[in-house]
């Protein structure tokens, strides 16, 4: 059909799909072999005696529509249920936490993180409802499952969602259960980094919503979008490449669905001191010549980490580990390369940024003895010089003073880390790169002599505050939520914190750290061969109704 363009198949995938566009609208199309001579028109997927006699990736496949059809069953209010979910959608993409691949959460995660809230406040409207949303999940007791209704076992044989009977279910870190049988996490593809960085954003979302209560802010301030290329002072740049566009989406989607291995395995390997925050967004550069696209990875130390001068993190094997990996694509092609490289902040390319140029900062202060000096300077100008010399170098400084004692810190409104200092985390790499084609060759050398070791830095923790100025009729039960957060699904929840295999010790759901790792230096550059618009005005006004 010609409607079709973009059509690219996943047989490998966990739920095997086809993905296309179809007259310019994105479709992911599943498929099911159920046990059926015939397919009615009017069947019930939501019957159990569909799942008779079908082999496992059916069962998943079937699980989407089914999880979808038991979340409307099981929401109080089907209105309020899909305006939240709108919302908080809408949130998650503008604050860069919206993408199951990269280890965040998908639309079916958001759906019934959402759902829960609305059986927890039945009766709230959508707007007081965005606001209980990030104060639940900025106290949730993660690993605590979340859970629509309780866990159906059957006697079918299809694996359910157990941390007591299935060892590797306890290793989950934010498990997100679907409610229709068989019931399964959702979320198991989060980890420590995106969790840690969805807390965060969580506690953003949670101290807008409370300011917006006590008419401190408007709504259009919670969909600011998140400063990702001003939040971190050291990246991973993945650059991908292809002979031609449709190589390229095939190689890209296959790249992507293993940079959160990427994740763990820096986690891993440097026992939890290297944090990673891997950005859910492809950049494309027009000025190259073949077709290329980068995704990036912002890279900071561990929060409380004592710094050491001198320390660096080697990440060279778990890099060649990565490569490994990618090489493992059956569909590969010729033209189809990858380059991981280090950048600083200040060396990002300007096509990452919407306006198609970097952000201007302001210029850096002047020390004391800069101005001792071009005092200096000025008098002996207003010795040996005219007149006219005298007052222009004499009115230079009255200028650069004045910038000087007009400067300002920059404010944000999303999470910024600015303000400490991390060891070098790179060293240029002397690879020699082979096998690449003349444009790519320029790059990467383009590249690696733009790398230089830098200074990393420590995050500063986000306040979660405590209880908002909302609703009075809903803070009894906030105080029932917050009990339930701790205490709830006492059969699983407490089996999954006792037994597993990471442990939490801070009540905001950050995570405790992992044993001292071995610190080195690292390559920074390695060649590998083989709609929502006006979503605020929906909301304004609802809180202070």
């Amino acid at each position: 059909m010609e409607e079709v363009t973009e059509l690219q198949p996943v047989p490998d995938a966990h739920v095997p799909v086809m993905r296309f566009k179809f007259d310019g609208i994105s479709i992911d199309l599943l498929y099911a072999s159920i046990s059926l001579l015939v397919v009615p028109d009017d069947l019930d997927i939501s019957n159990m005696s569909v799942l008779y006699d079908i082999d496992e990736p059916t069962a998943r496949s079937l699980n989407g529509c089914r999880v979808a059809d038991q979340i409307l069953k099981l929401v109080p209010n089907i209105e309020h249920f899909r305006t939240t979910l709108r919302c908080l959608k809408f949130w998650a993409k503008r604050r860069g936490v919206y993408s199951n691949v990269t280890g965040f959460l998908g639309g079916v995660n958001w759906a019934l993180l959402v759902a829960r809230v609305c059986q927890f406040y039945p009766n709230a409207n959508a707007s007081m409802l965005v606001s209980r949303f990030f104060r639940v999940y900025t106290l949730w007791r993660w690993p605590n499952p979340v859970m629509l209704c309780e866990i159906e076992d059957d006697e079918l044989g299809f694996s359910v969602w157990d941390p007591r009977k299935n060892p590797w279910d306890r290793c989950h870190h934010m498990p997100i259960i679907t409610p229709a049988y068989p019931c399964m996490n959702s979320s198991y593809n989060v980890s420590i980094s995106t969790l840690r960085v969805m807390m965060e954003q969580f506690q953003f979302g949670n101290k807008i919503c409370e300011d917006i209560e006590l008419n401190k802010a408007e709504w259009k301030a919670l969909f600011e979008p998140y400063l990702f290329f001003e939040s971190y002072k050291n990246y991973l740049q993945v650059d991908i490449i292809a002979a031609d566009s449709d190589d390229l989406r095939a190689w890209k989607g296959w790249v992507e669905s293993r940079l959160r291995q990427l994740t763990l395995m820096i986690e891993r390997d440097t026992s939890g001191k290297l944090q990673c925050h891997p950005y859910p967004h492809d950049y494309i550069d027009n000025s190259k010549q073949c077709a290329h696209c980068a995704f990036f990875m912002g890279l900071q130390r561990k929060q409380g980490e004592v710094i050491q001068e001198g320390q660096q993190f080697d990440i060279r094997q778990t890099v060649d580990e990565f490569r490994h990996q990618i090489n493992l694509y059956m569909y590969w092609k010729p033209g189809m390369e990858i380059y991981v490289s280090h950048v600083r902040r200040k060396q990002i390319p300007a096509y990452v940024f919407p306006e198609g140029y970097k952000r201007s900062r302001h210029p850096r202060p002047m020390g004391q003895q800069q101005l001792d000096r071009a005092s200096s300077e000025d008098a002996e100008a207003c010795r040996t010089g005219s007149a006219e010399r005298c007052f222009k170098r004499k009115k230079e400084l009255e200028e650069m003073e004045l910038k000087q004692g007009s400067l300002e810190k920059r404010q944000s409104i999303s999470p910024q880390r600015r303000d400490s200092v991390s060891p070098d985390l790179f060293s240029r790499s002397t690879n020699t790169l082979k096998g690449c084609s003349s444009i790519e060759s320029e790059m990467i050398k383009e590249r690696a002599e733009s790398c230089q070791p830098i200074d990393g830095f420590i995050p500063q923790a986000i306040p979660c505050s405590g209880s908002s100025g909302g609703k009075m009729e809903h803070h009894d039960r906030d105080n029932e939520i917050n009990a339930n957060m701790t205490t709830s699904n006492q059969g699983i929840g407490a089996q999954t914190s006792d037994a597993g295999c990471i442990s939490y010790a801070n009540n905001d759901g950050s995570p405790e750290g992992f044993s001292q790792g071995d610190i080195c230096e690292v390559n920074s550059k390695l060649c590998f061969d083989s709609g929502c618009k006006n979503v605020a005005g929906v909301f304004e006004g609802g809180l202070r109704g």
